[in-house]
């Protein structure tokens, strides 16, 4: 006697099956077109393209308006722009903006280093120093320096709280340039100081162990061993603020100082042409921190070497790779009478295009090999 059993009701792999597309039952059972039959459908990115869609329509809005607003006055721009005022302006914008990098960046280093100290005097004064400094606005820091003669009326070298030998007038010493470099001097070491103790932090514990097993004295391990390394760290933060300086340097205007913006408020004070003026101003600006930036990035990969040793090619190597690619005829040879062009393949380097064929060939370097005498050339048929 047979046993039968009921047929096992639909699960849900069946009902899959059943409710499949054609193109999917095709593909599944290997008919006809089997997967080659499936239509592949690109990912349609909407909001992007909507995105790039607004963006381009604004900036040819923009483009437009500098180019069709009469406000602007760009032949007022172009008198102005390299005018010996102007050009003077940026003089003086671009001395203060040295020396009070080179110095701010001096003391902020001995800032660093006393913060890292052992000694709880040195770590206690660093940390004032840099609490106090980033925490008045630096144009409250310049106007008290410039009026740092009414609270001390002389400056004098003696024994404390004792006899004093030498003095001299406060605003005889510190003049508004001195007064202007004091204050971008101070406010800015107390951000370098942090800058650069945040680059020697990051230098590995275990480099300053070796060398103290090596008996390399302290200040070579900073000098040779800790720097080099935290340059990496410490360069792009920097970067960031020397450019802020440089823009920073148009609040000495409140001390009458002619750099750059105040030159600008000077003039457009007495002809009334303010947009021109500022556009000036924002163009120079723009230039010299393009400047510094294209300095930052070769500084930066500079230091990185030990890092990085196969850095990629900077614009300038790639503009001339480019421009090799594009204007630089193929290489020729001559075989058998006839030139034969070599083409590499992308997909096999021993392949070249000989009038048309593609078929395998020795490399291109043998081509221009000596034959000796009696040996046929590579690829002459023996």
């Amino acid at each position: 006697m047979g046993l039968t059993t009921d047929p096992a009701p639909p699960g849900p792999a069946h009902r899959r099956q059943e409710g499949a597309s054609p193109h999917r039952k095709a593909a599944e059972s290997g008919g006809e077109g089997g997967p080659a039959a499936l239509r592949v459908v690109p990912v349609r990115h909407y909001a992007r393209w909507a995105a790039a869609a607004a963006i381009l329509v604004l900036t040819t809005q923009f483009v437009h308006g500098l180019v069709t607003n009469p406000v602007w006055e760009w032949h007022v721009f172009r008198a102005y722009f390299l005018s010996d005022t102007i050009v003077e302006a940026v003089g003086v914008t671009l001395q203060l903006t040295a020396y009070a990098t080179v110095l701010g960046f001096a003391l902020g280093t001995v800032l660093a280093f006393m913060r890292l100290s052992r000694s709880p005097v040195l770590r206690t004064v660093a940390w004032s120093y840099i609490w106090i400094f980033r925490s008045i606005p630096m144009i409250v820091q310049l106007v008290f320096w410039f009026n740092l003669g009414a609270l001390y009326r002389e400056l004098g070298v003696g024994i404390p709280f004792g006899p004093v030998f030498w003095s001299v007038g406060t605003n005889s010493l510190i003049g508004t340039m001195g007064a202007a470099l004091i204050g971008l001097t101070l406010h800015q070491a107390a951000y370098a100081a942090e800058i650069v103790r945040g680059g020697v932090l990051s230098v590995d514990h275990g480099q300053l162990e070796a060398a103290a097993a090596l008996g390399i004295p302290r200040p070579r391990q900073l000098r040779r061993i800790v720097l080099p390394q935290a340059m990496r760290a410490i360069l792009p933060t920097a970067g960031n603020e020397i450019i802020g300086l440089l823009k920073g340097t148009s609040v000495v205007y409140v001390m009458a100082i002619g750099e750059l913006f105040y030159q600008v408020q000077v003039i457009y004070g007495r002809n009334g042409r303010v947009i021109p003026l500022l556009l000036v101003a924002t163009a120079w600006y723009v230039l010299l921190t393009t400047v510094l930036s294209i300095a930052q990035y070769y500084v930066e990969r500079r230091f990185a070497r030990g890092a990085d040793r196969t850095p990629p090619p900077t614009p300038l190597q790639r503009a001339r790779r480019l421009a090799g690619h594009l204007f630089r005829p193929p290489p020729t040879t001559t075989r058998n009478g006839a030139a034969v062009r070599h083409i590499p393949d992308p997909r096999s380097p021993s392949t070249t295009l000989d009038r048309g064929a593609v078929r395998p060939g020795p490399p291109d370097d043998q081509w221009n090999r000596p034959v000796p005498p009696g040996r046929p050339t590579p690829g002459e048929n023996r």
